[in-house]
């Protein structure tokens, strides 16, 4: 069923407003304008969630409260505040629970970027007794415990998880909360992605700042004071936040949509859905795959997801083919604290060169990064960015 009638306009529904999904949005108002498509934005809040700044705020701090409707201004978009709860891929219609109750939201495209969430059911007891960094509220009850455990006097503070987004919330608890004992635990030592030059420098760091690292152990339950290791060893945890993996939403593979066997959407090479044409997947909701493998979900990769979808969705709705979509990594940024960063810079697979960013010229780098995004889509109401702009954006990914 098609919303399109001979007197409607083409309807471009994006699903999802996080890095990608705003690319996706902004970008293809503005290719599609004279073609008098129109384009809504669903998302459950108005506010734009930085996921490369949840860190900062479960440390205490205070980053810009961004609006999306105040970012999409001037754009053409329509921003829709609701829920989705499924995804109806033969009558093309969503089923959102907004402010005002339930509704039907007809689209004739559908950007699927819901992106992704923590994996909260990988062991017992991460739901009932662990923080996690999926989103602003998220990230609030976590600083709020913590600002708790400073006035009490101290406390241990528990990081399961060895990536990035771990050992950046471990540094960043640490120089902000000094009082507090930290302790990142984690299958891989901090790190392991990188060059022996970065991973030198991201020891020496979490070393001054007091940060216990514990590699080579596997957690297999989250208890409310503690941490349950394989050989049976129980760390003591007063708060305990977890990073270990993602996952995505099912609403796609509940709709009959294709996907893997992670809930990701099969695309073709040009990120369209390889069961349903109406349907495009950007960032972490595709299973987007590339010559050297399919691509882990971070900003880096997300934006450009967002930005060639929509340029595509522009070439057919003028009756042209598809492109594919080609990306190529270029770095892995991480913030020590507000004072400290290390930047590895890599090869287009995402394996490390050998040279590297560290102090402040990687502090500077990475607040450039963290930065850019809510300038490049308010840049994008007024003209196209190149893409190849955004291909030199961070972001983090998630680990054990």
């Amino acid at each position: 069923m098609s919303h399109s009638t001979t007197t409607a306009p083409h309807r471009i529904v994006v699903l999802g407003a996080g890095y990608a999904g705003m690319a996706a949005a902004v970008r293809v108002a503005r290719r599609t304008r004279r073609l008098g498509a129109e384009v809504v934005l669903v998302n459950p809040t108005s506010r734009f969630a930085e996921r490369l700044r949840m860190h900062q705020t479960a440390a205490g701090q205070q980053p810009a409260d961004l609006r999306i409707p105040e970012l999409v201004a001037g754009s053409g978009v329509e921003f829709v505040q609701g829920w989705a709860t499924a995804i109806d891929a033969e009558r093309q219609e969503l089923t959102l629970t907004a402010p005002e109750g339930v509704r039907t939201l007809a689209y004739d495209t559908l950007v699927h970027a819901l992106g992704s969430a923590t994996d909260t059911d990988v062991v017992p007891g991460i739901e009932e007794h662990a923080f996690t960094l999926d989103g602003q509220d998220a990230a609030e009850r976590l600083a709020a415990r913590l600002a708790e455990l400073d006035a009490a006097g101290g406390g241990t503070v528990t990081v399961s998880g060895s990536g990035l987004t771990g050992v950046e919330a471990a540094a960043e608890i640490a120089e902000s909360h000094p009082a507090l004992r930290v302790v990142l635990l984690g299958r891989e030592r901090p790190g392991s992605m990188m060059g022996p030059k970065a991973r030198a420098y991201l020891d020496a760091a979490l070393v001054r700042l007091g940060v216990e690292v514990r590699s080579g152990v596997e957690v297999t339950k989250v208890l409310p004071d503690g941490i349950e290791l394989a050989d049976g060893e129980l760390v003591h945890s007063d708060a305990s936040l977890w990073t270990a993996g993602v996952r995505v939403s099912r609403l796609a593979a509940e709709a009959g949509i294709a996907t893997d066997e992670h809930g990701r959407v099969l695309t073709e090479p040009s990120l369209r859905s390889t069961s349903h044409p109406a349907v495009w997947a950007v960032g972490d909701a595709a299973a987007v795959r590339q010559s050297y493998g399919v691509l882990h979900g971070t900003c880096q990769s997300g934006i450009p997801t967002g930005m060639h979808v929509a340029d595509q969705i522009a070439r057919v709705l003028r009756g042209g083919a598809p492109k594919p979509f080609r990306f190529g990594h270029i770095h892995q940024p991480v913030s020590l604290g507000r004072h400290d960063g290390v930047i590895q810079f890599t090869r287009g697979d995402d394996t490390p060169r050998a040279f590297c960013l560290t102090g402040a010229r990687a502090v500077a780098y990475k607040e450039f990064v963290s930065g850019s995004p809510a300038k490049t889509y308010r840049m994008s109401v007024r003209f196209d960015v190149p893409t190849r702009m955004m291909w030199a954006r961070g972001g983090r990914r998630n680990g054990r």
